[in-house]
């Protein structure tokens, strides 16, 4: 054992911490993994045990606290996605059939046909239309 260079031994706990990085998905792993990695590159220079830790404790530290943060704050800006019935609010959709506020019309909305009605209730939209989708409700499309 004591045949292996210090070295390879920060690779391998650089790997070593690379299982629970994907086991767990927290990247704090990683960034240990990063640091062990750093510890690996001083040791192959000729760094000594101490100044090798070091370099594992700095690096490992710095990357937590500069790139925790900035993730955090990045998954908090994302904007959210709509999706499903949702992403279907506020599309155009042409007039099949005769769509009033009884709910038996039909328009061709994102490639699909949906049953509508109007949201007003003195409204009617003819064949060939567009109308604005402001709500669905079940399967029935709420059109303006």
């Amino acid at each position: 054992m004591n045949d292996i260079d210090a070295w390879v031994w920060w690779l391998i706990g650089a790997a070593a911490l690379g299982i629970p990085l994907v086991v767990t998905a927290m990247p704090e792993f990683g960034m240990f993994g990063v640091g062990a990695v750093a510890a690996a590159v001083t040791a192959g220079i000729g760094g000594g045990i101490v100044v090798q830790v070091l370099v594992f404790v700095v690096v490992s530290v710095a990357l937590i606290a500069v790139v925790r943060p900035i993730a955090t704050r990045h998954r908090a800006t994302l904007p959210q996605l709509a999706t499903g019935v949702d992403a279907l609010r506020g599309k155009r959709a042409v007039v099949l059939e005769r769509v009033d506020s009884s709910g038996g019309g039909r328009i061709k909305l994102a490639g699909e046909i949906w049953s509508a009605r109007s949201l007003d209730t003195d409204r009617a939209y003819e064949p060939g239309q567009e109308v604005d989708v402001v709500e669905i409700e079940g399967a029935t499309a709420i059109v303006i």
